[in-house]
């Protein structure tokens, strides 16, 4: 069975919808099972020591779960154009990793939802994207096969899926946003199934 991590942080619960949307998609590819990881928030003002089991949702992930994983979707609100920090710090906390090599040649997608369609989408993937090529990983993107991408509503890029939450979060994942999400899923799954048969 080809296991792909689906890791992200989510605030307001956008990114997680995406991540079941992924997962779906990545489930849809015979023997591909999507495992849902979730990072711990980071306190503004000193490091505070969270429950090993969060109260709702997907377990936190571990440094294992990211070795054993095959594939890898990486999602994470947009905050002024970066990745929000639970998940920056999380990644920085990987360097064990990154100096054993174990993510090399894997593939990997990255995911997003941002307040307004011009809030920095594009440039948060890209920040999630430049930790995952040190780790030597295969970036997986949106092809412009994918309708959805020529959308004028909500998100979209052919970096990873996004959506447009609006400022107060009252958007909805479009049906849209849903296929393309659906839409990475499966094809980061199919390239892992290829990589890993080969």
């Amino acid at each position: 069975m080809t296991q792909i991590l689906v890791l992200y942080y989510s605030r307001s619960g956008s990114v997680a919808e995406m991540a079941r949307h992924i997962a779906r998609g990545i489930e849809s590819v015979a023997d591909c099972e999507a495992n849902l990881r979730t990072v711990p928030a980071v306190s503004a003002t000193s490091e505070t020591v969270e429950s090993e089991i969060p109260e709702s949702g997907p377990p936190y992930a571990t440094h294992e779960d990211l070795i054993n994983c095959d594939g890898l979707a990486l999602g994470s609100p947009t905050r002024f154009g970066n990745m929000a920090s639970a998940m920056k710090y999380f990644i920085d906390s990987t360097s064990d990793i990154w100096a054993s090599g174990n993510l090399s040649g894997k593939p990997a997608s990255v995911f997003s939802s941002s307040a307004s369609l011009h809030g920095g989408q594009e440039t948060t993937l890209l920040t999630m994207m430049l930790p995952l090529m040190h780790h030597g990983m295969l970036l997986v993107g949106l092809p412009y096969s994918e309708s959805g991408l020529f959308s004028d509503e909500g998100g979209g890029t052919p970096y990873g899926a996004t959506h447009v939450a609006g400022d107060k979060n009252q958007h909805p994942v479009s049906e849209n946003e849903k296929k393309l999400c659906f839409a990475a899923g499966k094809r980061l799954a199919e390239i892992t199934k290829r990589l890993n048969a080969s």
